[in-house]
């Protein structure tokens, strides 16, 4: 296991994205939202990616010159283009629009179209928390979920995310996909040859399986049954159906170099002193903070965490020891970087490490 810094990943991302036809700043963006998937340990949706996304570069599939553009529809609300760039864009462009109009009007809600895998739903939930704001962050993706009831892929494991500020708790972060787990778990489970619990997903026969290669050849199971079916296919709605993208299992598989995702998000940002001042907001959410924190705990439960805490307290941990990644995953990088000629990544050595 290799530990690295943040600061370390940044540079090195970066310079692999611009190598690869990524303006600096837009791989400025993509880069630290990766990042901040890996400090909040969802390794699944950190710089791991980057040989997938730098893949649909090299097929033709993913435009990494382009920038997603902004169209106001009302006051209120607005629509981004991502001109099938990167998703982090186009969700960064759309976020900061509704914080905008959100600032000035009370809420604003941004629709994306022809867009790509955005990562991580927290670091958008993040964005509207550094800036003071309420949020849900929606998002729609490429078939691995049947409905309830069905055995083919039709739905995507696509999160829903939401987030509210607080005063001296910690904030609510909630990003969770509608399936009893997400599909790169699998992912990550198949890069470090490890199994899978048999409750996760179903093969091509139908049967249930700890192999993860054998998994991705089936469908993921949805969480609570026909609950986590809807919530699927109320993330379809809201971010396909409304947009104008891809819907009802049309959204290309990001390892499909045959055409473009043409993913939708669906993005929401809401002042929170609308109906009193932010004070009373704040110390409302701090005192839900301790009640749910001093709650009765059940048997064998030491303690109890907010939604979000536990991935906050990665991040503070891996901000000061470094991120880990085991050798295969290192090398995997490397490969991406020598096909540009950018150096390897930089090996953290010390125990710790901070930016």
């Amino acid at each position: 296991m290799h530990r690295i810094t943040a600061s370390n990943a940044q540079i090195f991302v970066e310079a692999i994205l611009v190598s690869n036809g990524v303006p600096q700043g837009n791989a400025r963006i993509v880069s630290k939202c990766l990042i901040e998937a890996d400090l909040r340990g969802v390794d699944t949706h950190g710089i791991n990616r980057i040989p997938s996304y730098i893949a649909r570069i090299r097929q033709g599939v993913l435009d990494p010159k382009a920038s997603p553009t902004l169209s106001q529809v009302t006051p209120a609300v607005a629509q981004v283009n991502g001109h099938n760039g990167f998703g982090f864009l186009a969700a960064h462009m759309g976020m900061e629009a509704a914080i905008k109009m959100a600032q000035e009007i009370g809420i604003g809600m941004v629709s994306v179209k022809h867009s790509n895998h955005f990562g991580m739903s927290a670091w958008v939930v993040q964005q509207a928390l550094d800036a003071g704001m309420m949020s849900l962050v929606f998002t729609n993706s490429s078939p691995a979920l049947p409905v309830w009831g069905g055995k083919s892929k039709l739905m995507g494991v696509s999160p829903i995310a939401c987030g509210a500020p607080a005063g001296k708790g910690r904030p609510f972060i909630v990003d969770m996909a509608p399936s009893v787990a997400a599909r790169g778990k699998i992912y990550k489970a198949l890069r470090r040859g490890e199994k899978i619990p048999k409750d996760w997903a179903l093969d091509n026969e139908g049967k249930q399986t700890d192999d993860p290669a054998r998994a991705l050849e089936g469908v993921m199971l949805p969480m609570g049954g026909p609950k986590g079916s809807a919530l699927a296919i109320m993330m379809d709605v809201f971010s396909g159906v409304l947009s104008g993208s891809a819907f009802a299992g049309h959204v290309t598989n990001p390892y499909d170099p045959s055409k473009p995702a043409d993913v939708g998000h669906f993005l929401v940002a809401v002042k929170p002193d609308l109906f009193m001042n932010i004070e009373e907001f704040k110390q409302r959410m701090d005192y839900l903070y301790d009640r749910v924190k001093s709650s009765d705990k059940m048997a064998g439960v030491s303690r109890i965490y907010f939604p979000g805490e536990i991935e906050q307290l990665t991040k503070e941990e891996r901000l000061r020891d470094g991120i880990p990644f085991v050798e295969a995953e290192v090398d995997a990088l490397n490969k991406e970087a020598q096909r540009v000629g950018v150096p390897n990544i930089n090996i953290s050595t010390p125990a710790k490490c901070r930016l």
